[in-house]
């Protein structure tokens, strides 16, 4: 059990857990959705990044989507930002890169929700370890992890 997983329990969030195998660590969001027979549109990933300050956020977007940047540092109020490197994101949020979820994360940092989600009754986001998906309503993901609903990506 991660600690997405115990978190969703212990605040008795419905959700669903869906194991899919991993071949390899690249596109695993695509990987989960080819797997798991879902949309891709559905399926989110979660991408820690760095502002020039040093602060780090969470930024969960959807698979078929690239991270924009810019707009992630307009939302947090931030000059600039970058991807942060894997070894920061594995230890800010204890959990390994392909596996990284925006439940249960170590260290509490800043959460941004796509606004792509908000058009679903459930997405799917990693669970804490490669191969495992959580289905859970956008608004619990809101609601959990004190996300901000935002445009994050540019074709929005």
């Amino acid at each position: 059990m991660t600690p997405a997983v115990r978190l969703l329990q212990q605040q008795q969030v419905p959700h669903e857990l869906m194991d899919y195998t991993v071949d390899s660590a690249e596109n695993l969001g695509v990987a989960a959705a080819e797997a798991l027979g879902l949309p891709q549109a559905q399926v989110f990933k979660t991408l820690i990044a760095e502002f020039d300050d040093n602060r780090l956020a969470c930024a969960v977007i959807p698979v078929t989507e690239q991270l924009n940047l810019k707009l992630l540092s307009k939302a947090a109020g931030a000059k600039s930002a970058r991807m942060a490197e894997p070894k920061i994101a594995e230890r800010s949020s204890g959990y390994v890169t392909g596996g990284i979820s925006p439940f249960g994360q170590k260290k509490l940092i800043p959460v941004f929700l796509a606004t792509q989600a908000l058009a679903f009754e459930r997405i799917y986001v990693s669970g804490g370890k490669r191969g495992l998906e959580i289905a859970v309503a956008p608004q619990d993901l809101i609601r959990c992890c004190h996300a901000k609903v935002c445009k994050l990506c540019r074709n929005v």
